[in-house]
């Protein structure tokens, strides 16, 4: 399906199974299982990471919290910017000014911490992501406790650390001109070794995805059926009432494909979001449906 994340192969055939009778895993709440994604894009813009450092106190003893957003493939720094608080609404100018600068990338991988990911959510869901989601952007996620899983970005961050925060900047102005020329010297100036020496500038080249002058409204192919989120987080489905699927789309429509009688796949825009049991009533993760 043009422009639709699917869910994998085996995934559906589990769902599909056994004359289509799927029975949810019984669970207390919503939880994440490791799926040790490999996140080695092979050429620029594939996938860029965005993560915060960790807080500081600068020489005036507010709290410092540097968002960082690179390209995976080619290193390449495109902000570092600190923030007072981990926020939404602190977080999208910064994104929205490396869009507009450099093109848009395919992923977006983070971490599950705020702003980026809820751990409770349905597929990770924040309203940061819906908005990637909205741009075209794919979220994706490391396992929770694997930083490794972000390593070229864990060790930028340990010379991000040693060169502009020790010691730290007296306030915001001058601690964002230590970030500023880490950034720099990052991109023009450090030759990388697996980049066969060559500096993250001389390697990165600008996004052809352009980012949009607006959001554009996305049309589901004609085989699903549209829902409206409410502003609670849930579809009204039939006669049956309400089914919870996220408040992070709340007014927001997604697009249901049924795979089986009363089974049907949950899509927002191109992502393959779960599945929605009318048996249950329940949208569940893909992972957590078994036989």
């Amino acid at each position: 399906m043009p422009g639709v994340e699917l869910p994998c192969e085996s995934t559906v055939n589990n769902i599909l199974k056994k004359h289509g009778q799927v029975t949810p895993r019984k669970k207390n709440r919503r939880r994440i299982i490791n799926k040790y994604p490999v996140f080695d894009p092979q050429s620029p813009n594939l996938v860029w990471s965005a993560d915060f450092k960790g807080k500081f106190r600068m020489g005036s003893y507010e709290y410092c919290n540097p968002l960082t957003i690179a390209d995976s493939f080619s290193r390449y720094l495109f902000a570092i910017h600190g923030l007072e608080y981990c926020r939404t609404e602190d977080c999208k100018p910064i994104f929205e000014k490396a869009f507009r600068e450099h093109g848009m990338p395919e992923q977006m991988h983070t971490d599950n911490g705020p702003p980026f990911g809820s751990p409770i959510s349905l597929r990770r869901m924040t309203s940061l992501a819906v908005w990637f989601m909205d741009l075209g952007v794919t979220p994706v996620y490391s396992d929770p406790g694997q930083p490794q899983q972000n390593g070229r970005h864990e060790r930028m961050h340990k010379d991000l650390k040693a060169q502009a925060t020790r010691p730290p900047g007296r306030g915001w102005r001058s601690q964002q001109k230590k970030f500023d020329e880490f950034r720099v010297e990052y991109n023009e100036v450090r030759p990388h070794e697996a980049l066969m020496m060559k500096t993250p500038n001389e390697v990165h080249k600008k996004s052809e995805r352009e980012y949009p002058r607006r959001v554009q409204d996305w049309v589901y192919p004609s085989v699903m059926k549209m829902k409206l989120v409410t502003v609670n987080g849930a579809l009204r489905w039939n006669s049956d009432g309400l089914i919870m699927v996220s408040t992070a789309l709340s007014g927001k429509f997604v697009g249901l494909e049924e795979v089986d009688n009363g089974v049907w796949i949950v899509y927002y825009r191109h992502v393959a979001l779960g599945v929605l049991s009318e048996k249950t009533k329940r949208v569940y993760e893909m992972e957590d449906y078994q036989l």
